[in-house]
């Protein structure tokens, strides 16, 4: 089975996923325990027999279930969102998307870069350099930093930029580098085509994004740990000393890139944590994603709103699926052999 076969499979396979999680989210909106018309009413209308009629024919739930159903998932998979019921009552919703989306891929870019470029790096030296100082320091940081739950670590990070000049002896990370009006808020990312404009909407999402990917870079610098002792330990490495292959060649070649491989899932099942992480995350920040968006739905209850995100989500989380699949086949040769 070639590599290009091999990724063709998964792609087909993603597609019976999305539609179960399509599926699901229609079942659990639309006909779980809370009524979605009842939410489109204010509470003297729930009374009102017309009115509760009239919110049911808006949102289509007088048809059939089945008819309803099928309408609803074929509107989602050729991207006919509708219009917002509550929430910015009556945009549409796939411009709401475009319009909010792209700040939600900003900070997840810069949260899985952070954790990747941060905690990979350092569990990879603290593997190699096995039971000595640096490998204490950098293993009890790790842990450190993997404990510290998000929302505290979201406030704290904000009470200290906010006060940066006084507790850094005049550093002020606002006035630093590209000026920021406000500490919180979001970026503009009309401008990211400038380099202005992309440094401003970088600085404006870095201390959220180094609060998302904290999480992962304490895992992926523990397991990074793990994976080249482990490597390190393999047969073929003492092959290789055998054959007096250069300690750079030994290193880059055969220890680090072997011990990728495991943490391509780790990284992958990382970025699913990040999905979640940023309805939190640019809660606090001020950021309006779509995860913002999404919190805003639910609290509002705008539950049409809140079932077609879930249909983003599901499909941001099946892409990242399918991109591990392609890192699997650029990182292990044996991947898309035949009884793989």
């Amino acid at each position: 089975m070639s590599k290009l076969t091999y990724l063709g499979k998964r792609l087909l396979m993603s597609i019976p996923v999305v539609w179960l999680g399509a599926s699901m989210t229609w079942f659990i909106i639309f006909m779980g325990p809370v009524d979605p018309a009842t939410r489109l009413l204010s509470e003297g209308q729930t009374r009102n027999p017309a009115a509760y009629e009239a919110a049911q024919t808006q949102l289509g739930l007088n048809r059939p279930p089945l008819e309803h159903y099928l309408d609803w998932t074929t509107n989602l998979f050729v991207f006919d969102l509708g219009q917002t019921w509550l929430l910015y009552q009556g945009s549409n919703v796939n411009a709401l998307i475009l319009d909010f989306l792209p700040r939600t891929l900003w900070l997840g870019f810069w949260a899985v870069l952070i954790a990747v470029f941060v905690g990979v790096p350092l569990g990879f030296y603290a593997g190699l350099r096995s039971n000595t100082a640096a490998d204490y320091v950098a293993s009890m940081g790790g842990i450190v930093w993997r404990a510290m739950p998000n929302f505290w670590l979201a406030i704290m990070l904000i009470a200290v930029l906010s006060n940066s000049e006084a507790i850094f002896f005049g550093f002020d990370w606002q006035s630093f580098g590209v000026p920021l009006d406000a500490l919180t808020g979001s970026p503009n990312m009309s401008r990211i085509g400038s380099v202005e404009g992309f440094l401003a909407a970088t600085k404006k999402v870095l201390p959220a994004a180094l609060v998302l990917g904290s999480a992962s870079m304490g895992n992926e610098m523990r397991i990074g740990r793990t994976a080249v002792l482990e490597v390190r330990n393999e047969d073929y490495i003492d092959f290789a000393r055998a054959k007096n292959v250069s300690r750079r060649a030994l290193v880059w070649k055969h220890i680090l890139r072997n011990a990728l491989v495991p943490l391509v899932p780790i990284i992958t099942s990382e970025a699913f944590l990040l999905i979640g992480g940023s309805v939190l995350v640019e809660t606090v920040f001020g950021i309006n994603g779509i995860g913002w968006l999404f919190f805003q739905a639910a609290i509002q209850g705008d539950l049409p709103l809140v079932g077609t995100l879930m249909y983003v989500f599901i499909l941001m989380i099946v892409g990242i699926n399918l991109l591990q699949d392609l890192l699997y086949t650029l990182i292990d040769p044996r991947v898309g052999l035949e009884g793989n």
